[in-house]
């Protein structure tokens, strides 16, 4: 099956987090030096983190605890900004590469080592709102996971 994908830039490092910095501050919100780090943090882990991964990661740069609780008011903004995704499945996040392009995603979850691939497919998600929208639901973010086995754990 060809994957509809839209072409938008996925941002790295600095970049990454340049990106982010607009996206939020368009959005009329600030970027503040606690949002900062929480989003590096996040943005370091090659995996889903739960907001408790984070609050450590941020505790030992900052030399300090910071608590998850606060953690998880940034992602929750974060999520509402576009800047991260959760994965339901997981209770975890993941920072968006392509901030700036608002669409929804589908995530590939591994159930071997956890790895998360990100997918974009316009044509199954608006058929997705689409079933919701006939069933007489206003679908507001749908949540596509797949759970198996990556390639890498699959030997392949």
């Amino acid at each position: 099956m060809a994957v509809h994908a839209h072409h938008h830039h996925e941002h790295e490092g600095a970049a990454l987090t340049d990106a982010a910095q607009a996206t939020l501050e368009r959005a009329g919100e600030q970027w503040t030096t606690m949002r900062a780090s929480v989003f590096e943090a996040l943005a370091g882990f090659a995996k889903p983190a739960s907001a408790y991964d984070i609050a450590e990661a941020v505790s030992k740069r900052e030399g300090r605890r910071v608590a998850a609780n606060t953690v998880y008011r940034i992602l929750d903004l974060f999520v509402g900004a576009n800047l991260a995704r959760r994965v339901e499945s997981a209770n975890a996040y993941v920072a968006n590469a392509h901030p700036d392009c608002l669409h929804d995603c589908i995530f590939l979850v591994c159930d071997s080592c956890g790895q998360t691939t990100h997918l974009d497919d316009d044509r199954l998600t608006k058929g997705v709102r689409s079933a919701a929208s006939a069933a007489g639901f206003s679908p507001v973010r749908p949540v596509i996971e797949v759970r198996g086995t990556c390639a890498e754990c699959e030997g392949g």
